[in-house]
């Protein structure tokens, strides 16, 4: 069983009219200066050099391109990921910033996603992952920002207290199902509340199988260490790993 968002038609619907009204406080994106300084990495030499040799594993070959690896230095994509605090409903902002990803081209032709994350001695290129999964689901959410659930590698968009699911082939429920924030954070409570860093759960080693990108922000910081462990991550989180795997490849 896929766990994942499971508030589905008249479900959902009654959920909705039902729960209380969340006050939600967006979360903290990049900055003006933080932009610019992701424009000039993406555009840096050492960028263009990483993908002009990064190549992804398994993936059918490109016919030949004349294309120059490159970034898209003017479209940068904050990605949120739910944080612990407001799993426990100790925080009203849903989420963190885990990363911005910026489309970029391979010098095969394929699609690609260069993932930034801030770092104690400025921004850096974490990632280099393939497709361009974020730009399709930027395009999607109608003005909310992103919100990336890793272990079931589930995205959402986020617009004041609503959720909105954005691809029902992982979670099972369709495109455009809309909860209330409070009805969000209270699923994730249900399926991670006892799965948190200093759990039992975390303790015993029951977790692990997956390590997320976490920025240096201190306590308000992605809850990467939601752990659903080894043979469910591998089912519903499969297709996420295989192309954070490919970060490596050149």
């Amino acid at each position: 069983m896929k766990r994942t968002l499971v508030l589905t038609g008249a479900v959902a619907a009654a959920v909705f009219a039902a729960s209380p009204a969340y006050a939600a406080t967006a979360p903290t994106g990049p900055s003006a200066s933080d932009t610019a300084a992701i424009s000039g990495l993406l555009a840096s030499p050492d960028t263009a050099a990483r993908l002009a040799h990064t190549k992804f594993p398994g993936a059918a070959p490109a016919a030949a391109h004349a294309t120059r690896a490159a970034a898209d230095t003017s479209t940068q994509i904050p990605v949120y990921e739910p944080t612990a605090a407001f799993v426990n409903g100790e925080s009203d902002v849903p989420g963190a910033l885990a990363y911005v990803a910026s489309p970029a081209r391979l010098a095969d032709g394929r699609a690609a996603t260069v993932w930034t994350q801030p770092s104690a001695s400025g921004w850096q290129v974490i990632n280099v992952a393939s497709g361009n999964d974020e730009q399709v689901h930027a395009a999607a959410a109608h003005g909310g920002y992103l919100l990336h659930e890793p272990q079931v590698n589930a995205w959402y968009s986020v617009n004041g207290d609503t959720v909105t699911v954005l691809d029902g082939s992982v979670s099972g429920v369709p495109a455009g199902t809309r909860v209330t924030l409070a009805a969000y954070q209270a699923e994730l409570h249900k399926r991670y509340g006892d799965k948190l860093p200093g759990s039992t759960y975390d303790k015993t080693g029951a977790g692990g199988g997956y390590a997320a990108p976490a920025p240096n922000t201190g306590t308000d910081s992605p809850a990467t260490a939601l752990a659903i462990g080894g043979a469910a991550v591998a089912a519903a989180g499969g297709a996420f790993l295989l192309r954070r795997r490919s970060q490596h490849s050149k």
